[in-house]
């Protein structure tokens, strides 16, 4: 990671968008701190689509259809919950300056979540940026056991269904080792993010009830035959 010397007030959706065109992102060192600095990391993480893991209790889980799930129905909803949730590490990196930004950018049709509901209440999500081909995953959190996790399958799902062709999640932490997420060098990572924004594919809200159901049902269809 190389961050720069944090910047005030710096923050636009162009910006954002020559940003992760270019392979870099922002952060800010907590939740309080109005300024950001850039990352760009030499060893990027990312989550093949092809490989995808799902657990056996993942999968129990999902097919109860214990969470209602949803796409960008409270976007500031989840960015806020995402700010909110202490990291172990180094705490929240998401700040307001970075909320108004991505906010923005959600407007634009071009930043989205996922998010997962129990009795009417908003208890998991993600969100990300999405650029053709390429999803570039923000944060997640979970109020509840496996909704982070449910909402990252219908991700991946509705990125399979939209031939969508990768899936960034910048680091790789135990959580997304389980899935299958890997590490790869930079130069790599840009030459598949080039490869999936050159594409013509496009995030899709306007799915049916049934064919977002039959997409997860497929992944995890397809998570059984790699391991079977």
């Amino acid at each position: 990671m190389a961050p720069a010397s944090p910047v005030p007030n710096l923050l636009n959706p162009q910006l954002l968008i020559r940003a992760y065109a270019t392979g870099i992102f922002p952060m800010s060192e907590s939740r309080h701190d109005p300024s950001i600095f850039w990352v760009d990391p030499q060893v990027r993480g990312i989550l093949p689509l092809d490989t995808f893991h799902v657990t056996r209790s993942l999968k129990k889980t999902i097919r109860k259809r214990k969470f209602s799930v949803g796409f960008n129905i409270d976007f500031a909803a989840v960015i806020e919950a995402c700010a909110e949730t202490p990291r172990p590490d180094q705490g929240t990196w998401i700040n307001d300056q970075i909320i108004e930004a991505y906010t923005e950018l959600h407007r634009l049709g071009l930043a989205h979540s996922v998010e997962c509901r129990l009795d009417g209440k908003l208890v998991g999500g993600l969100y990300g940026v999405s650029l053709n081909g390429a999803f570039c995953g923000e944060s997640m959190f979970s109020h509840e056991t496996d909704a982070s996790k449910v909402a990252l399958v219908h991700l991946v799902a509705r990125m399979k269904y939209c031939k969508m062709q990768l899936l960034d999640t910048q680091f790789v932490t135990d959580h997304l080792k389980s899935f299958g997420a890997v590490e790869i060098p930079a130069r790599d990572y840009l030459i598949r993010l080039s490869d999936a924004m050159e594409s013509e594919a496009k995030f899709q809200l306007d799915v049916s009830g049934e064919e977002s159901w039959s997409s997860v049902e497929a992944l995890l269809m397809q998570s059984s035959s790699q391991t079977s």
